[in-house]
């Protein structure tokens, strides 16, 4: 098989990439170790940024998001028993949309299948070579066959355990990783949510952070140790621990339920660098990881795409390779402002086990400054709407 781009990985960078190139006109074929339904059974981020939004008007997949998704226009912080809204469209003129990332992928999958174009679910053995010469190969047995696909580029979009980052010689990527030492435990539950925006709690006892995927499905989490199982966690434990970490009038509001999917997700900060190497591009979790604290990780997943895509519009429609060649310092500057404020956002929020009572009141005070800094909630909600694709 012949093709111009070949993109490893069907989660939502790989399929946004496809659908961006194929709005320009550039052939791509995209290759996936899991099934479909394994890839839409991914249960994840949900915040928004208008860079994604726009991202996804772009590929002409937004309709169905546009219709069902919800504005969000500020966030509340809470310790101390008080909720203190950040008022993110009044600081910035920007606002976060609230859509699952189960429901872009479906978005994309959709679109793509509508178009005809080629997406190889189940491909076994996912290898890649040449991509340090003029002519990258992606190798991969489906049915008991192998098969090779000859392309220009390839787009590694595979994620962190993906193929395509691990063919990268040692001595040419260096890897930054930060592991917290606790993680969450979230809840998914068919429940109106407690409140009409994400609340982000501070506590003796945890984190804890209220959120949603529509007016009728309720996703909550709290902070545990990261040793925990979650088989050692009811509903009942669950429910009744999140109570304890919020404010009165969020707690006796709050509406419980069965849950319909729990888990316990590590925290951890990872950058890969460089984010190119010949006609190969790292792009999403291939290349980099943040703690879900600051809402960051698809939003940098289809920011690169989106970086990724115009480079390679250019490279085809006029000649250039400036673009390419630009790809990784371009994207590596916003990751790490991204992984910045997600580190800021996780030490703000959560309790560390070695954290001492001068940790503590450090929180605390911080707390209050932003409470009462226009300055400081500037700064907060210009990072959490998303900064501008550059």
């Amino acid at each position: 098989m012949r093709t111009q781009v070949a993109i490893v990985g069907a989660g939502p960078a790989g399929l946004l990439l496809g659908a961006l190139l194929a709005r320009a006109g550039i052939d791509n074929v995209i290759v996936e170790r899991h099934s479909a339904e394994h890839v839409l059974g991914r249960i994840r981020a949900g915040v928004l940024e208008q860079v994604t939004v726009e991202l996804l008007a772009e590929a002409g997949v937004a309709a169905r998001l546009q219709r069902e998704g919800l504005r969000h226009d500020g966030i509340e912080l809470a310790y101390g028993g008080v909720r203190h809204r950040i008022d993110l469209h009044g600081l910035t003129g920007k606002h976060v949309t609230i859509y699952g990332q189960t429901e872009v992928t479906r978005d994309l999958m959709d679109a793509r299948a509508a178009a005809g174009l080629a997406s190889l679910y189940e491909a076994a053995g996912v290898a890649i070579t040449g991509f340090d010469r003029a002519a990258p190969r992606v190798t991969y047995v489906h049915d008991g066959r192998a098969h090779e696909i000859e392309c220009d580029f390839i787009a590694g979009c595979d994620g962190y355990h993906g193929a395509c980052r691990a063919s990268v010689p040692a001595a040419a990527i260096r890897t930054h990783e930060k592991v917290y030492p606790f993680g969450w435990l979230g809840v998914l539950s068919r429940t109106p949510p407690v409140s009409p925006e994400l609340i982000y709690c501070s506590h003796a006892r945890g984190f804890a952070l209220c959120s949603m995927r529509t007016p009728m499905l309720s996703r909550y989490y709290v902070q545990v140790p990261i040793g925990d199982r979650v088989e050692a966690w009811s509903d009942e434990a669950f429910w009744n621990e999140l109570k304890r970490r919020l404010d009165a009038d969020a707690a006796a509001r709050l509406i419980t339920g069965p849950s319909i999917e729990k888990g316990i997700a590590p925290l951890r900060s990872f950058v890969a660098e460089p984010m190119r190497f010949g006609r190969l591009f790292l792009a999403g979790d291939a290349a980099h990881i943040v703690p879900p604290t600051g809402a960051k990780g698809l939003n940098l997943a289809a920011a690169d795409v989106g970086v990724l895509a115009r480079a390679l519009v250019e490279y085809y429609r006029d000649g250039s390779s400036a673009g390419i060649d630009a790809y990784s310092d371009r994207c590596l500057k916003r990751v790490w402002k991204a992984v910045r404020f997600s580190w800021w956002m996780t030490s703000l929020l959560h309790q560390f086990p070695d954290g001492s009572d001068f940790d503590r009141k450090l929180q605390l005070a911080e707390l209050d400054y932003l409470a009462g800094s226009t300055a400081a909630q500037t700064a907060l909600a210009e990072n959490y709407v998303g900064l501008p694709l550059t």
